[in-house]
């Protein structure tokens, strides 16, 4: 029933951005680690082209994403989509990721802070809330679907506002 793809096929896009949340995987290289799954939600990613998917990484009560994309060797990822309504579906996009971050150390001191992260933002127009950490670039080398069979149906709601709401009066 599953299919995979050499890249993210023209007729997944539409689909991939009308999702209200997704998944992002990750693990150390090292067997004594863990994998790392991370739900994401809102409208804070996009597809550039059909190797590049990209998504805001927020912040939260951990990095191990990024953690898990710094280390050398690594910056493995995979990014899962489900269907909660019509038509069952998962899709999974297989690559690596490249971290853009926001603000670093080493930028405060050679005067490039983020320089990366605002070239990228400014050539996407993405809209920077004020819980961004990074931008994750993820270059995918695979997609791959499955049925979705077993995955229920859920209604959404709403988007949560807290962080945005939070680090907003901190401003």
């Amino acid at each position: 029933m599953g299919k995979f793809f050499d890249s993210i096929p023209d007729n997944q896009v539409d689909w991939i951005l009308a999702q209200k949340m997704f998944w992002v995987a990750t693990a150390p290289l090292s067997g004594a680690g863990h994998v790392n799954v991370s739900p994401k939600g809102g409208p804070y990613f996009g597809v550039l082209d059909n190797h590049t998917f990209w998504y805001l990484e927020l912040t939260g009560s951990g990095s191990e994403t990024v953690a898990h994309l710094y280390e050398p060797g690594n910056a493995r990822i995979t990014i899962q989509f489900n269907a909660f309504d019509g038509p069952p579906k998962i899709l999974r996009l297989f690559g690596r990721g490249r971290v853009l971050e926001r603000g670093d150390d080493a930028g405060k001191r050679t005067g490039t802070e983020g320089s990366e992260f605002a070239a990228f933002v400014n050539r996407h127009n993405i809209e920077v809330i004020p819980g961004v950490r990074s931008v994750v670039v993820v270059d995918v080398h695979q997609a791959g679907t499955s049925c979705g069979f077993s995955v229920p149906f859920y209604d959404f709601k709403e988007h949560r506002q807290t962080l945005n709401q939070h680090l907003k009066k901190m401003e």
